[in-house]
């Protein structure tokens, strides 16, 4: 199995940003049948972003876990400046990197909103 990079904002609203990555990584296994990597929600579970130690080493160990994969995928309406290094890493290892737009994943959006609280 292909294993994809899922790309999308963390900071701002934390707890949104999170359950907008969990629909971005229900896209990718539904509809492509891919592993998505999204080291931000699992990171986020004991880690604190506030914190610049435990930032620091998300950002690196999510670098690396990006090493591992086929593709990046980026999602959301704007590309924070995380999302851009993780960008520019994947494009100078030779990493497939695909911008995934709103209207390709909103039924998943959808769905999520009216059977589960978002």
């Amino acid at each position: 199995m292909r294993k994809v990079y899922v790309c999308s904002a963390l900071r701002g609203n934390q707890e949104e940003n999170i359950k907008l990555a969990r629909i971005y990584c229900e896209y990718v296994v539904r509809e492509f049948g891919h592993i998505p990597v999204a080291p931000h929600i699992y990171f986020t579970q004991f880690l604190d972003d506030n914190n610049s130690q435990d930032r620091e080493f998300g950002i690196n160990a999510g670098l690396s876990l990006l090493s591992e994969c086929d593709e990046l995928w980026y999602f959301g309406d704007r590309v924070t400046r995380g999302m851009t290094n993780e960008i520019c890493f994947a494009l100078k290892h030779g990493i497939r990197v695909k911008y995934i737009p709103e209207h390709l994943y909103e039924q998943y959006k959808t769905e999520r909103t009216m059977t589960h609280e978002m």
